[in-house]
């Protein structure tokens, strides 16, 4: 166990105490924010704690016990800063038991990545990185809907906020000397645009997969269907993705464009019991493909080992990498590569550029473009 002294907390177990320790922090300037939460069979996270602090007292919320009330609402979406550290999954569970989203947002994990070259750094590392303190880990895979939890928890619990008060009181400064503020807010904010969009309704998880050139147009829109099926029925359903379908059978599928059962039970992974239940969707999906005019069809992905795409690149990535040497911060801060390869593609295609926005615009773009034009001549 870490030396630390034991943090002070208070355990909020009814409507009333929430209410009352909203109060308490009500006119705070910034507030640490964290989750505790069970996902093994459920799409939605279980909430099991909710944790904030605004000083040196944690407030542990038992989400078991109480619902979120509208003060604490109102708390999480007032003018103070919301501190989260790789916040993807708290946002879900915010949004799910309290209905709203923490805003305005900082992300600790992403302002590290503003600060240096480690973009996807640990809440322990960076407490150790900026704190010199070594937080406890052993309540990290701990049973968080067990009640009463024990002190040990609670502990840990409280010490993730209260540190991650201390962590940011550095980042900031370190921020504000570099000029790079508004990057982490505009970054933060996206994040939080992000999570208030649904992705069944932009339809964009098939675009994850990254085999998607080996399908032509009707396998790719085949794919696209069943993977937007699959994300409104695992919601609906309250299930995990793979539980109803992985993303490897709903490519086998779009890759074989079944035409009856029988063909769709001989590819591979598809037991009798999932062809009974869910081959006559997948099967109108794979015909909607099959009849959809060619000009709603998206381009086929161009082979990522062709010469010419591996040339285009390796010439954006060249810039990326110098780009980001210049500024001490990680290449794929800037830039991700699967968003690199969907640029090198749509050059290929001649389609308009979608070159990046804001912060990364401002970095970027100009030279992005020229290092295309170039390749063109």
């Amino acid at each position: 166990m870490s030396s630390l002294a034991s943090p002070v907390y208070q355990w909020i177990d009814s409507p009333e105490a929430l209410d009352a320790a909203c109060a308490q922090v009500a006119n705070a300037p910034v507030i640490a924010l964290d989750t505790e939460f069970f996902r093994e069979n459920t799409f939605f996270p279980v909430p099991a704690l909710i944790q904030f602090a605004a000083g040196e007292v944690a407030y542990l919320v038992d989400p078991l016990a109480t619902p979120c009330t509208p003060a604490f609402r109102q708390l999480l979406q007032n003018s103070a800063i919301k501190l989260l550290h790789a916040c993807s999954e708290d946002l879900e569970v915010f949004q799910h038991w309290a209905g709203v989203l923490p805003t305005p947002l900082v992300d600790t994990q992403v302002a590290q990545g503003f600060l240096g070259e480690m973009p996807s750094m640990g809440y322990q590392k960076l407490v150790e990185f900026w704190i010199g303190e070594t937080l406890p880990k052993e309540e990290t895979r701990s049973n968080w809907l067990e009640r009463p939890l024990t002190p040990s928890q609670c502990d840990y619990a409280a010490l993730d906020v209260i540190y991650l008060l201390k962590v940011w009181a550095h980042q900031a400064e370190r921020l504000e000397g570099l000029g790079r503020g508004h990057w982490l807010h505009e970054e933060c904010a996206s994040l939080i645009e992000q999570a208030g969009r649904s992705v069944e309704a932009d339809g964009q998880w098939y675009a994850r997969h990254r085999q998607l050139w080996r399908l032509d147009s009707r396998q790719l829109e085949a794919y696209r269907l069943m993977t937007i099926w699959r994300e409104g029925e695992t919601r609906r359903r309250n299930l995990p993705r793979n539980w109803l379908m992985s993303d490897k059978l709903l490519f086998a599928a779009a890759d074989a464009m079944p035409k009856n059962r029988y063909e769709l039970a001989e590819v591979e992974g598809f037991k009798p019991a999932l062809v009974k239940k869910e081959g006559d969707t997948l099967l109108a999906m794979v015909k909607k493909a099959q009849h959809c005019d060619e000009n709603e069809l998206l381009a086929r992905w161009p082979d990522p080992m062709q010469p010419a795409f591996k040339q285009r690149f390796k010439a954006l990535k060249s810039v990326i990498n110098t780009k980001a040497a210049g500024l001490g911060m990680a290449s794929e801060v800037l830039m991700r590569r699967r968003d690199i390869e969907a640029l090198v593609m749509q050059d290929m295609a001649s389609q308009p550029l979608t070159l990046p926005q804001g912060w990364r615009g401002e970095c970027l773009a100009d030279e992005l473009e020229q290092a295309l034009k170039e390749l063109s001549k």
